[in-house]
């Protein structure tokens, strides 16, 4: 993953998911085989991480993107709009939100 910088010209977005644990594993596959069958292969993507908590009840996106638009135009596309469909089914909420890096340390 490209290091996080002010100076960046990129689009950073991180998307929260809440679940139980009793889906947290099968959210986790599904967020990947999306990554690598599909998210990846998108125009204007960059990189991505996912991370899950202790309790496994909530994983966090982080995944950054050239533009705004790059991932905009993957959300509408009739696959990954398939896809976020099976994805809101395995657990109770999620939100990608935009962020533009304001401060970095390293």
């Amino acid at each position: 993953m490209p290091s996080i910088s002010k100076d960046a010209k990129l689009q950073t977005v991180i998307t929260t998911f809440e679940m139980t644990p009793g889906t947290c594993q099968d959210l986790m596959d599904a967020l990947t085989v999306a990554y690598e069958e599909f998210i990846s292969k998108q125009p204007g993507f960059i990189a991505a991480g996912l991370h899950v908590n202790d309790a496994q009840t909530r994983i966090a996106n982080y995944s950054q993107w050239e533009r705004r638009e790059d991932f905009q135009a993957m959300l509408r596309t009739p696959e990954m709009r398939e896809r976020n469909r099976n994805i809101n089914a395995l657990c109770r909420s999620f939100e990608p939100v935009m962020y533009e890096v304001e401060a970095a340390f390293d």
